[in-house]
């Protein structure tokens, strides 16, 4: 439990959308300004079913999953909870309407006491990562624009630092945990696996491993190895984005779009795994995007859809399937490669006659 004496320098964060892309800047930030952070605990069956009981049953996973999460830090006794509101990432690259919309739906079905630090990021209206910061600061009531602005540094230094080692190989977890030691860990060279898939996912629904049901883990003991968001830079993503002849709509599109365009266009795979939530419209617009884009280029592409119901036995069969079918496809097309050419280049040359029967003379 919080203690009491201690609440107002303390703030919770939910361990649920945002955490995943941005808590390193978030306890980067908020340490600066001198603000312990309280996580939510690790997402379970238990907590996904205590968040469902507040919204409607068509409501996303992930709001389910976030509505948890804020349940289980009040739980704590932190009635201090961060609820940001992302409404654009970029000039008219928008979040889903639940995304933009979270401090109200949280407003309005947990009817419990508690204050909700809720600033607003809208790059479309000219509210940038300073004006989301500033916001954020005056709702905690700091004033003082030198460290919100050293705390902005802060938090920047701490974000890049998680990225690097993240593209270096680091799990997402073990980078985060480096990350707020202040430890800088780079994976060395890692072996080269038969099989290679790239994930297009959410960072809310592909690094919570009881939402993926660990799918990094599962491929890695298939020996396969998966590329994620985290494995190439946001110019890439974009580049490679324009280079189908699409457009960036969604805030989280080079998540999915853009990190299966790149590997695809770079023919770094043998296949692609889209993981979405059940019912998700943007996912669905933009699977369906690459999937058409993978038909053309015979590339195998496997959707995985998941909500509160999915079951991991017939999860891991499909995840398996595919993986056994990338395996007898790729052992194909190199006993294609491999094949030997020189009896073709003799008969094509005529230097391969054929055997002259010997009949006996009466």
């Amino acid at each position: 439990m919080v203690r009491q004496e201690n609440l107002k320098k303390i703030i919770g964060i939910p361990r649920a959308i945002s955490y995943y892309n941005n808590y390193t800047f978030y306890y980067g930030f908020f340490k600066s300004l001198g603000i312990e952070i309280v996580l939510s605990d690790k997402t379970t069956t238990k907590l996904i079913n205590e968040g469902s009981k507040y919204v409607v049953s068509d409501t996303c996973l992930p709001v389910k999953v976030f509505v948890g999460h804020v349940i289980n830090l009040l739980n704590k006794g932190c009635n201090t909870v961060f609820v940001p509101s992302i409404q654009s990432t970029g000039y008219k690259i928008n979040n889903c309407s639940k995304i933009r919309g979270l401090p109200e739906i949280i407003r309005n079905v947990i009817n419990r006491p508690f204050k909700m630090i809720e600033p607003t990021l809208d790059k479309t209206e000219g509210f940038g990562i300073k004006e989301f910061c500033f916001e954020t600061a005056h709702q905690l009531g700091i004033r003082d624009k030198k460290l919100i602005n050293s705390a902005i540094s802060s938090g920047r230094e701490m974000y890049n630092r998680f990225l690097e080692m993240a593209k270096s190989g680091i799990p997402h977890g073990e980078a985060v945990e480096n990350a707020v030691k202040g430890n800088y860990v780079l994976k060395k060279m890692s072996l080269v696996k038969p099989l290679s898939v790239v994930i297009m996912a959410h960072g809310y629904n592909l690094f919570d491993e009881r939402i993926s049901m660990n799918i990094l883990n599962k491929l890695n003991k298939m020996n396969v190895k998966a590329y994620t968001c985290l494995d190439i830079t946001r110019t890439d993503a974009i580049n490679s984005i324009h280079e189908l002849d699409e457009i960036q709509y969604w805030a989280n599109e080079l998540d999915l779009t853009g990190t299966a365009a790149y590997f695809m266009l770079n023919k770094k795979i043998d296949g692609i795994i889209a993981l979405s939530a059940f019912g998700c419209g943007p996912d669905s617009l933009m699977v369906d995007e690459i999937q058409y884009h993978a038909n053309e280029r015979k590339i195998p592409m496997l959707h995985l859809n998941i909500d509160e119901h999915t079951g991991e036995a017939g999860f891991v069969t499909r995840l398996e399937a595919f993986t056994d079918m990338l395996e007898r496809k790729k052992r194909k097309q190199l006993l294609q490669c491999n094949k030997p050419k020189n009896i073709e280049i003799a008969i094509n040359k005529k230097q391969i006659q054929e055997p002259k029967v010997l009949t006996k003379v009466k």
